[in-house]
């Protein structure tokens, strides 16, 4: 018997699951996704501020699967999944499969806010990542020519909305490049006179950490120049002028939206298949709700379990995890064993970096010594680089990286500060 797997998506739980099935007897692999190459989304943000080159983080998938004989790659985009046929229909064809598994991860969440869509840039993809880099410097371009206090003010203010990993990591960057590499620059313009603000609804930053890296992570920021605004809630953006619900407002043409996602479901899913966060309800075995053979893994699965009674956090650890227990299922599954093993999340410690020797870090241990054990500062930082080297798929991305780190570590400066006109389009996403 050959069972036949289909993967929609790529991220970190698809390309898992992919290569623990790799050249695997019995199994035929299709992994299906919208583009070509798999990206390291944790390190978006130093492609966004010119630190790595998008090839840095971004890795073809035929290249991982070059010696295998089971698994092969669509470049397509999933249309609609027919269940009672077995199939799926994508942008270029339809492909039946015994196995499916669905790992489309998250997309960006503008809660329907069609102005903040259109005018705020989002954090998602190696494109979106380009697509601010290319805005930021012109931007910059741009003030070199206003006579407008009002209007340069407007170019050289920056609002991060969204106090998470990915909004605390950009804001600390792009203070670096304000401290460091763009007075050099640009020296006909006042960076004293530029803001950046990191906007948070919450009451502290890293809400998902401990208090202590929350407190850290406040400090740090404050210490880079960031201004930091707690408590406070975007309601809108016209492409000028950020609006909060207080009442008050910013000047500012560049918003980057970091303050929250939603599951990235197919569409034509029963409502009552719908978590919260639009994530699909899934048993401790990755099974879809009322599916016998449809999977779901990673930041798209809903799981409810003791330890994790609302769900797992979404997390690229959460999804490799949920990859390598369904794996272990599936082949089980060929060789007729029924003891399929239920999934537990291990959680092995969350890292965020704020900036130059500034990170934070909480490790679980032992509750007979308390929840977590936190640290900060240099050595969080170096840990923190540490594992996302060993993350980054290739040896020589890796060695890229590294040389682009040690680079800037000593020179303060990101060489990649590059405008191409037939890619940018002010405020719009490709």
């Amino acid at each position: 018997m050959v069972l036949k797997v289909v993967i929609i998506g790529a991220g970190f739980g698809g390309l898992r699951l992919a290569r623990e099935l790799n050249n695997k007897r019995g199994l035929e692999i299709v992994l299906i996704d919208k583009v070509n190459y798999h990206q390291f989304q944790p390190l978006l943000y130093q492609v966004a501020t010119a630190g790595l080159d998008a090839s840095n983080i971004s890795f073809p998938l035929r290249k991982v699967f070059q010696r295998s004989k089971n698994v092969r790659i669509r470049l397509a985009e999933l249309k609609e999944i027919v269940s009672a046929q077995n199939k799926i229909v994508t942008s270029n064809e339809e492909i039946n499969y015994d196995i499916l598994v669905l790992a489309t991860g998250t997309e960006t969440n503008f809660f329907g806010n069609q102005q903040l869509m259109e005018y705020a840039f989002p954090m998602k993809s190696t494109v979106e990542a380009l697509q601010l880099r290319h805005n930021l410097i012109r931007n910059f371009e741009d003030a070199l020519l206003v006579k407008d206090p009002g209007e340069l003010q407007r170019l050289m203010n920056i609002v991060v909305v969204g106090g998470g990993p990915t909004g605390v990591e950009l804001s600390g960057a792009l203070a670096e490049m304000k401290r460091y590499v763009l007075p050099k620059d640009y020296p006909e313009l006042d960076f004293g006179n530029m803001n950046i603000y990191l906007v948070e609804g919450g009451s502290k930053t890293l809400g998902n950490m401990s208090e202590k890296s929350a407190e850290d992570s406040q400090r740090y920021l404050t210490r880079l120049g960031v201004k930091l605004l707690t408590n406070t809630i975007v309601s809108n953006f016209d492409g000028s002028t950020v609006q909060l619900k207080d009442g008050n407002t910013i000047p500012a043409k560049t918003v980057i939206w970091a303050a929250g996602v939603t599951g990235a479901a197919p569409p034509g899913f029963d409502k009552a298949l719908i978590a919260r966060g639009n994530r699909l309800i899934v048993d401790r075995q990755m099974k879809l709700k009322g599916f016998t053979n449809i999977y779901v893994i990673g930041d798209l699965a809903y799981m409810e379990t003791p330890k994790y009674p609302q769900g797992h956090p979404q997390l690229a650890s959460v999804a490799i995890q949920q990859a390598t227990s369904l794996a272990r299922n599936l082949i089980r599954i060929i060789n007729s064993d029924n003891k399929l093993e239920e999934f537990e999340y291990h959680d092995k410690g969350t890292m965020a970096t704020v900036g130059r020797n500034l990170a934070v870090c909480d490790i679980p241990i032992p509750k007979a010594f308390g929840t977590k054990l936190h640290f900060g500062g240099f050595f969080a930082w170096l840990i923190w680089m540490s594992l996302h080297l060993m993350l980054i798929l290739g040896v020589k991305n890796r060695f890229f990286v590294f040389s682009n780190w040690v680079y800037n570590y000593f020179t303060y400066d990101q060489s990649l500060r590059l405008i191409f006109p037939e890619f940018y389009k002010s405020r719009k996403k490709i």
